[in-house]
């Protein structure tokens, strides 16, 4: 398993031919969201959103939803995967460029890298909120998606840390 971060400045779409991932979290006075939209190699997208009910921080959400696409992900069977978000504390913390103590944040990063184990190949991309193309939970929530989101080993709903 390989985890990168050597697309800084180029065009994305250009750079990686597999499979892609942008996740987002959001929270406001409504409640708590998170989505991802996965691309496919032949460029069939892939949305997904849900809720979260449960109290959380906002860097809880973020690592939410790029578990959430991971999980979907490594659900399809897809060994090559660059994962893209517009925060930059999970994406620095899982290629191990930040560290953190945070007892809330520790099991989502742990986590992340123990999902991290089922690629060949997975990389990680930080794009500042500005640059970022794909505002990933509001274009879900545009489209009626908000359905919880069952893995194939699943049986109920899944809030994405195990064992919580």
């Amino acid at each position: 398993m390989e985890i990168t971060n050597r697309f800084a400045g180029e065009d994305i779409a250009k750079s990686f031919p597999g499979w892609r991932m942008f996740f987002d979290g959001a929270t406001n006075f409504k409640g708590v969201g998170i989505g991802v939209f996965l691309i496919s190699v032949s460029g069939q997208h892939y949305p997904a959103s849900t809720k979260i009910r449960f109290p959380c921080t906002n860097n809880m959400v973020e690592y939410e939803a790029c578990i959430l696409g991971i999980r979907m992900v490594v659900d399809m069977n897809i060994k090559e995967l660059l994962v893209i978000g517009d925060s930059a504390l999970p994406i620095h913390q899982i290629q191990g460029e930040w560290s953190t103590k945070n007892v809330k944040i520790l099991p989502y990063l742990h986590y992340v890298k123990e999902l991290c184990k089922k690629f060949t190949n997975i990389e990680f991309k930080h794009v500042p909120r500005i640059q970022n193309e794909f505002d990933v939970y509001d274009s879900a929530s545009r489209q009626d998606l908000h359905r919880p989101y069952r893995g194939r080993d699943q049986g109920s709903t899944c809030l994405l840390l195990p064992c919580r």
